[in-house]
């Protein structure tokens, strides 16, 4: 089933507002775990964690962005 273009725009305000800042507090959490990695492997899991949350919802947004 096809998300019309408000649908879409919905979702995809749904998911920055609420779920992003969810992600950004688990990541921020998960990291400091790791007890004070070296600056580089911290900046290095920080780019693949930015970078993998938005991965499932590519299509979401191109639909949004047109």
């Amino acid at each position: 089933m096809a998300l019309g273009p408000k649908a879409r725009r919905r979702w995809a305000i749904f998911i920055l507002v609420v779920l992003l800042p969810v992600y950004i507090f688990v990541a921020v959490t998960l990291v400091g775990f790791l007890d004070r990695p070296p600056v580089l492997v911290e900046l290095a899991i920080y780019v693949v964690l930015g970078v993998l949350w938005a991965l499932p919802f590519k299509r979401l947004f191109l639909g949004v962005g047109r």
